[in-house]
């Protein structure tokens, strides 16, 4: 597997099924023919040679760049995968095929959800971007973002690959939350998804160790620990480690609402919870050998650390690059809470309003990344679990994680079965969905892309702060990156303490003479 870079916060994602009532798309009996209704593909239009610019911003080394060698060939039991162009040059193709109407993607990347944000408010204009959860929050918040056609979601359309393959699981988080009484669904349409939690060396750290947020003030990893340069990451692990006895109590976990009061817990921004936090991280702080932002898989690989706070994604890279060093690394989600985040498509209304052509190329350049053999090729090579699963009569995605993880009994000492229903059908149980892997999976690669579902009932998406939140948590976060009192020596505070006085003696002394 190849790999993506990062910086990634949680979320985003998802939509399905909805019901926008009758459309004039309903009876549509082919994408081009509501492309033609809605204006977008005119017979002038086509005969024109006009052509579409989409500008697309992703993230760094997020989508499939093709160039494949020859031993890639990703051979499943519905055929061969292979990427020999990038995925944009094969959209511009597919879509003049499907839609008689060139297009032409200008395609840039962005290095964090701020970076993006500064470009845009700076003027800079973008057709379809990828934030993250939060980012597509506050986007939404701030009526930046173009809502997806009601044809987007009609089911009955052959090209609408992402309404009919999104993961029933993705697609319920992406219903049930809303911002400003407006559904997710409405503005964001998934791309990828994930948990976070510790990746860890099990020669020196046991998994129990590794299963809490409170590992960050233990002493048996001291300064060989690490943790994300990020204030949304580093105070997810912070709250779960000081709200951890309550949230392992058995009155919270079998509370009837237990999934609403551990997103009001994770999402709690009070005074009080602040100030716990910032205690934490500064007696953490104390204990680690660095905050990262990326370097935390190069750090566990070459084993100048034993531990890392990290997303899913680059914990199977980590993993994998270890196993080819002759080396085992493992995953563990925090029991007490993981932290659910997407990234995702949304629209933005400075590019595509008032743009047909753009939105519909916007649109189906969502849908062409959905369809199973793309969803395939951008997970083998970024390393990350996409949002999609399939669809009903569609196995691709599913043949490739089995392609991936399954064991044969014969050849593996320990095998275990193990289910993903809850991610293809949305029923844990369903059998048709249960493979046969080896029992380290159970806490490597296969664990942290498709964590079971015990681990998926204690996960909670993190809401975007607002102006004044924001505020107050980043002076908390400065308070921990910038100053930490307790880092400093008693006989230097101490020689401090006496210099002030000193000080405050002479400015006294001068004022008196001054009077006489």
């Amino acid at each position: 597997m190849r790999k993506f870079i990062a910086s990634v916060l949680l979320i985003t994602t998802v939509i399905a099924t909805l019901n926008y009532g009758p459309s004039m798309y309903s009876e549509a009996a082919s994408i081009s023919e509501v492309a033609e209704k809605s204006g977008v593909l005119t017979e002038e239009s086509k005969k024109s040679g006009e052509e579409i610019v989409l500008k697309v911003c992703n993230w760094e080394e997020y989508i499939d760049e093709g160039g494949w060698d020859d031993d890639e060939t990703i051979d499943l039991e519905s055929g061969d995968i292979r990427g020999d162009n990038s995925l944009v040059e094969d959209f511009e193709e597919w879509y003049f095929e499907n839609y008689g109407k060139k297009v032409r993607v200008e395609y840039s990347c962005f290095g964090t959800n701020e970076e993006l944000y500064s470009m845009l408010t700076i003027g800079d204009e973008y057709d379809l971007v990828c934030p993250s959860d939060y980012m597509i929050m506050k986007l939404m918040s701030e009526g930046m973002l173009e809502p997806f056609d009601n044809s987007f979601f009609d089911e009955s359309l052959e090209n609408n690959y992402y309404v009919k393959g999104v993961s029933p699981f993705i697609r319920d988080v992406f219903e049930e939350n809303e911002i400003g009484g407006e559904k997710w669904s409405k503005y964001a349409a998934g791309y990828m998804w994930g948990v976070t939690g510790i990746i860890y060396n099990p020669e020196y750290v046991d998994r129990e160790a590794a299963s809490t947020w409170k590992i960050y003030t233990d002493e048996d990893v001291y300064r060989r620990i690490t943790i994300k340069d990020n204030v949304r990451d580093a105070m997810f692990a912070a709250m779960g480690a000081v709200k951890s006895d309550y949230l392992l109590s058995d009155e919270f976990i079998q509370s009837p609402d237990y999934s609403e009061r551990l997103m009001e817990q994770m999402n709690d921004v009070s005074d009080e919870t602040l100030k716990k936090v910032q205690d934490y991280l500064q007696n953490a702080k104390n204990n680690l050998y660095s905050f990262e932002t990326d370097s935390g898989k190069s750090d566990m690989i070459t084993g100048k650390v034993i531990a890392n706070y990290q997303w899913s994604g680059d914990a199977v890279y980590a993993m994998d690059q270890a196993e080819e060093d002759d080396f085992i690394l493992e995953f563990a989600v925090p029991e007490e809470v993981t932290n659910l985040w997407f990234d995702g498509w949304v629209m933005l209304k400075n590019g595509v309003e008032d743009n047909p052509g753009k939105k519909h190329a916007a649109q189906e350049f969502v849908n062409f990344l959905s369809k199973p053999e793309n969803v395939v090729r951008n997970m083998y090579y970024i390393g990350y679990s996409s949002v999609i699963s399939g669809g009903e009569d569609d196995n691709t995605v599913y043949d490739y994680i089995k392609w991936t993880y399954e064991a044969d009994p014969e050849e593996e000492e320990e095998t275990v079965e193990y289910p993903l229903g809850f991610y293809f059908s949305g029923d844990v149980g369903d059998e048709d969905y249960i493979i046969t892997t080896s029992l380290d999976q159970t806490k490597r690669q296969l664990y942290a892309q498709y964590p079971p579902s015990d681990v998926l009932k204690r996960s909670a998406v993190m809401l975007y702060f607002d102006s004044g939140t924001n505020a107050k948590v980043n002076r908390m976060w400065i308070n921990v990156r910038c100053f930490n009192a307790k880092n400093i020596p008693v006989p230097v505070v101490i020689i401090l303490l006496a210099l002030l006085g000193c000080g405050i003696f002479i400015i006294i002394r001068s004022r008196i003479k001054n009077k006489m």
